[in-house]
């Protein structure tokens, strides 16, 4: 099997480098790339860590789409060669490795960490709200997130306007405000609301369609949306 990997390095140009491994049954991409790495070209850089899908280091675009290297078995990709490039919309380090600290940077931009209230922790230190709590339940779909940047990849309005959030950030922010242990709903609040973040998703909802969490950024948009106008009409929460 051919596998086109995207090289590039400070100083050179960027270019697609045609490999050959020989697939074989349960293979995945990134089984490909140890391969080719340690019995090919040492020089070749990438993430990874866990091998097993769970920590979301290994995200890369395969064939035009955002996957996990690790989850993604050679045998359920289209015949013929394999393309394999870096996410989008990060800056590249070498190769197929990227730096993730602008999905950092914007989620900080947003105010996006748990800042603990008054009634944060009860008299013991626990917190508050049980793994069934109704509380709970309406953030489950959303708190999964490792952090892979496969949602920013995808996103379009990421990479037309350099303001816009990004659909990670935007879903940490929306488990926040639905914490009411976490202190800071009104500031975050505010935030949301300026020109260039809730207004600017289009829906298209690329990052949902992404995601290997089954998060729905997406949804977790359009509540904040909907937070956000009965805010404004001082008919609903901060």
């Amino acid at each position: 099997m051919v596998l086109k990997v995207f090289r590039w390095s400070p100083g050179s140009r960027e270019r697609l480098q045609k490999y050959w491994v020989k697939a074989r049954q349960g293979m995945t991409v990134l089984d490909a790339l140890v391969e080719l790495q340690r019995n090919s070209d040492a020089t070749l850089a990438f993430r990874y860590a866990c091998r097993v899908g769970m920590c979301g280091s290994c995200a890369m675009v395969v064939n035009g789409r955002e996957r996990w290297a690790c989850r993604t078995l050679l045998s359920t990709l289209a015949r013929g060669p394999v393309t394999i490039r870096p996410l989008y919309q990060f800056p590249l380090i070498r190769d197929l490795v990227v730096d993730m600290a602008p999905m950092k940077n914007k989620m900080l931009e947003m105010k996006a960490v748990f800042v603990p209230g008054r009634r944060a922790m009860d008299g013991d230190g626990f917190a508050q709200i049980g793994s069934g709590a109704r509380e709970r339940r309406a953030i489950d779909a959303a708190i999964e997130c490792i952090g892979c940047g496969m949602c920013v990849s995808a996103c379009t309005m990421v990479s037309h306007d350099p303001r816009f959030p990004g659909p990670a950030a935007l879903n940490r922010v929306f488990t926040l405000q639905r914490d009411s242990r976490d202190g800071a709903h009104a500031d975050r609040g505010q935030t949301v609301l300026a020109e260039d973040v809730l207004t600017r998703c289009h829906g298209q909802a690329n990052c949902t369609a992404v995601c290997p969490m089954e998060i729905s950024p997406t949804d977790s948009i359009l509540a904040l949306r909907r937070r956000a106008v009965l805010r404004l009409f001082g008919i609903g929460p901060r």
